[in-house]
């Protein structure tokens, strides 16, 4: 059940909000075998200047669109690294660059969660 917030400019929201709902929603399905109704994204779309950036790493961002996914401890690093992968081919399919995307996983345990059920 990973839990997703996407951070982004208003103007990327207002034009491809649903659609990187459902790239990213299909990515987690087909890199980390999620069911399809695990569904839990938070979108937090921001005015002009709200989003400070730098060209960390040498990327040169013109944009910015955080993912920040906190989901359980289970995934190895090549399966997180598959996720990585087909979130950026999805989200490059709509136009957003490559060099915009930043994904950050933080990771807990089952233990960590209630899903509205005990």
């Amino acid at each position: 059940m990973p839990l997703i917030q996407i951070d982004l400019e208003r103007e990327v929201y207002e034009a491809h909000g649903d659609a990187i709902s459902r790239e990213i929603q299909q990515a987690q399905v087909d890199a980390l075998g999620i069911v399809p109704d695990d569904l839990f994204h938070v979108f937090r779309p921001h005015e002009p200047g709200e989003l400070k950036f730098g060209g960390f790493g040498g990327v040169d961002r013109q944009s910015l669109l955080l993912i920040q996914i906190l989901m359980v401890h289970m995934y190895s690093v090549d399966t997180k690294r598959k996720l990585f992968r087909a979130i950026v081919t999805r989200l490059e399919a709509l136009g957003i660059r490559r060099e915009d995307i930043l994904i950050a996983v933080a990771e807990n345990g089952f233990e960590d969660w209630y899903a509205g059920t005990l």
